[in-house]
């Protein structure tokens, strides 16, 4: 079976890689701010501090396999100002889905579930 698949449906089968969404190179505040004006957000600073974390967080560890994993680092990053519920507030598609989009990163797979980040 696995030697009829292609590269990429391997990476998938075999290692659970996603590619369904890929970088948005090139990547800079103005196309971030674009973005996210598509989604109906205007990017106040406390946005901008989440969709920096989640770059600088896929710079140095890549594109985390699941959103639930991401859901968490958010959570505890945030927890002094309320966690995913305040995240909720500043994303109300969700702070995995929105945040990763607006940051031109991959979201991670089951990242439509409602309980690992978007409403949607």
């Amino acid at each position: 079976m696995v030697d009829d698949m292609d590269e990429k449906e391997k990476l998938s089968f075999v290692f659970g890689v996603q590619d369904e969404s890929p970088l948005v190179s090139p990547w800079n505040r103005e196309v971030a701010t674009t973005i996210a004006r598509q989604m109906d957000l205007e990017l106040s600073d406390v946005q901008w501090d989440v969709v920096t974390f989640l770059r600088q967080h896929f710079e140095t560890a890549g594109t985390l396999d699941y959103a639930r994993d991401l859901s968490v680092l958010l959570e505890q990053k945030f927890k002094p100002l309320g966690g995913l519920k305040y995240l909720y507030r500043l994303f109300p598609k969700g702070p995995v889905t929105q945040g990763c989009t607006i940051a031109g990163i991959p979201v991670p797979k089951s990242s439509t579930d409602p309980s690992f980040g978007t409403t949607a």
